[in-house]
């Protein structure tokens, strides 16, 4: 017997997204191509949403 799940899903069509920004490693923060954060452009923050990490919340009972 095979799950449902496995019966009907079908995977998602890759998008063609352009990312407008690229993670610098020495200054652990993502950066445009003109070398400036990513948070300072408003219309990159209003296209491309924001994420979360909740690990510190889930490990720690004090966060």
């Amino acid at each position: 017997m095979q799950p449902f799940a496995l019966n009907h899903a079908v995977p998602a069509e890759q998008s063609p997204a352009v990312i407008p920004y690229s993670y610098n490693a020495a200054l652990q923060l993502n950066v445009l191509s003109d070398g400036r954060p990513a948070i300072s452009d408003r219309g990159v923050l209003l296209e491309c949403g924001t994420t979360t990490s909740t690990a510190g919340s889930k490990t720690h009972f004090d966060d």
